[in-house]
């Protein structure tokens, strides 16, 4: 499994991590080996939030790295409507308690809110400077949010975004990848196949992916999330509903696409312009 830098952390961090939402409809048992099936196979970038399932999801989380926690490289995010000052100190503390640890790796803001978003970024310090949490960033957040959290806390605190991105949604390639590549925040790419919508072999660009899979001994899923981390800087988060999927996935952090490759898949699936930052 391919690791890189996560920002200005300092982390090495597998470029293919684990998401986890809606990850509770599959089952405690399945979801928990699934989870405990990635961290076997290298993927210990864990992704969860308050949001999934209520907490069942962090709970789940809690119960897959038990016993292994130093392994993991744990996330979660915080609800806009919980992102006053007090807010968040509260909700940090009931995620921790969910996911049975003392300390996430990094803490993000779910997206904008109506808190001001000074009120949440103190937060967030206090929280590191306590040692409840290593880093802190944001979750889909436009070029114009960036610079308001840059301006208030210095680009270089900002540890990551984590954003939509898949083969059929890349707008994000126009403005927000080269704002936080420019600056040393790593993106992290959540829905990679599209949530449910992955381009079948009826489609164009489904028959660029498998040609390009058998060519390197791969799935097309592979194909696509090789290419969602083809560059510096950029992190995926697929889900898995099962040890074999969980396979599949993690096979893809070792696979490299040749220049041509890279050509083929941004020729089938073109940029759409930019018209607000997708969202799910």
């Amino acid at each position: 499994m391919r690791r890189a830098p996560f920002g200005r952390t300092g982390v090495s961090v597998p470029v293919v991590g684990q998401g986890t939402w809606n990850i509770e409809r599959d089952g405690r048992a399945a979801a928990v080996g699934a989870l405990r099936a990635g961290l076997d196979l290298g993927m210990t970038h864990i992704d969860t939030a308050e949001l999934y399932g209520s907490g069942r999801v962090e709970a789940l989380v809690g119960e897959a790295i038990a016993g292994r926690r130093d392994q993991v490289f744990l996330v979660s995010k915080v609800l806009p409507g919980n992102a006053a000052r007090a807010g968040v100190l509260r909700a940090c503390e009931a995620s921790l308690r969910r996911l049975g640890t003392d300390r996430l790796d990094c803490y993000l803001l779910h997206w904008p809110g109506r808190h001001p978003l000074a009120d949440t970024i103190a937060a967030f310090e206090q929280l590191r400077r306590e040692g409840k949490i290593r880093s802190w960033g944001v979750s889909n957040f436009g070029v114009e949010e960036l610079e308001r959290a840059a301006t208030i806390a210095g680009a270089e605190r900002i540890a990551s975004n984590q954003v939509l991105y898949h083969l059929e949604e890349r707008t994000i390639e126009h403005a927000v990848i080269p704002w936080c590549v420019a600056r040393g925040v790593a993106v992290v790419g959540y829905s990679p196949f599209g949530s449910g919508h992955f381009p079948g072999l009826r489609s164009r660009g489904g028959r660029v992916l498998a040609e390009i899979a058998a060519a390197h001994g791969a799935t097309p899923r592979q194909v696509a999330l090789a290419f969602l981390v083809r560059a510096p800087g950029l992190f995926t988060i697929p889900k898995a509903a099962s040890a074999a999927h969980v396979g599949e996935n993690a096979r893809a952090g070792d696979l490299v696409l040749s220049a041509e490759d890279v050509r083929r898949i941004d020729a089938a699936f073109l940029r759409r312009p930019w018209r607000g930052l997708p969202i799910l």
